[in-house]
């Protein structure tokens, strides 16, 4: 278990997932470490309403939405300093070139890999206010 997983408590996470079985499960996990989870959201559109109303630590962005790709919804996070973390069943080299170096989880993970690789993003990230 890594040392940042305390970090985690009270951070709010926006969850964007289209997949009701795998939303729930993710925001269970993340309810579980103590996180404040924003969403989750199923669309673009929905995810870039909750950018606007909440503040938000950072993300957790599954690639492939009902309504198109996630990229809108990165290219938003990345503009306000928001870190995030690509969840996808897609390899590396299907994401958007511009995210070719964001962390990445492909599908199906585990909720130790899921739970570090949230604890990292946030490592240099100050609270949302």
């Amino acid at each position: 278990m890594m040392q940042g997983r305390a970090s985690l408590e009270g951070r709010r996470v926006l969850v964007v997932e289209d997949e009701a079985v795998e939303a729930l499960m993710l925001e269970d996990l993340l309810a579980e470490v103590g996180c404040v989870v924003i969403g989750p959201a199923g669309t673009t559109e929905s995810a870039l309403t909750l950018i606007e109303q909440q503040a938000i630590d950072c993300a957790v962005l599954d690639v492939k939405l009902l309504d198109g790709q996630v990229y809108p919804v990165a290219d938003t996070l990345a503009a306000r300093g928001v870190p995030f973390v690509f969840v996808t069943a897609y390899g590396a080299d299907a994401l958007a070139s511009r995210y070719a170096e964001a962390p990445r989880i492909e599908k199906v993970y585990d909720r130790d890999e899921l739970l570090d690789a949230v604890a990292l993003i946030l490592e240099t990230k100050p609270r949302a206010a």
